[in-house]
């Protein structure tokens, strides 16, 4: 019997994965659980509409990070900070308030997950901040001053 995996099923199916399985084991099992549904030829159509989707989807949300690469591109933000005499700052200045400063001063919306940050900055002075996205980079100017 054909089926439509709604969920992963370990070492059976992943979702959205038309499979057969044993007729027992799919009208006991996996559609009582709601793990798959039968594969009927209707069903099987909106799988196909709906993997078009998140392909369209998934593209769309790519174009739309590059587009924030080139508007991220050579912009300056500035975070202020308490230090001692020295520059060093009491607190360490990390990927969520660079992001929040980005939003704040150029309205520029970025996930935390693409800054490539490898520690948290502790000094106030000019930094610059890598962006990645997939194989793309860029990078902006981070400012951290002194309160």
């Amino acid at each position: 019997m054909k089926v439509i995996f709604l969920k992963d099923v370990p070492r059976v199916g992943k979702r959205n994965e038309v499979k057969e399985a044993n007729d027992g084991y799919a009208m006991n099992f996996l559609i009582p659980k709601k793990l798959a549904e039968l594969a009927t030829p209707k069903s099987i159509n909106a799988l196909e509409q709906k993997k078009k989707e998140m392909v369209l989807e998934r593209t769309m949300a790519e174009q739309a990070l590059m587009k924030i690469l080139n508007e991220i591109k050579d912009k300056e933000v500035t975070i202020k900070g308490k230090a001692n005499e020295q520059g060093h700052l009491f607190s360490a200045i990390h990927k969520k308030e660079i992001v929040e400063a980005l939003k704040r001063e150029h309205k520029i919306e970025i996930g935390e997950d693409f800054i490539d940050l490898e520690k948290p900055l502790k000094e106030t002075g000019e930094f610059e901040i890598l962006v990645k996205v997939k194989d793309k980079k860029t990078s902006f100017k981070l400012l951290i001053g002194k309160i």
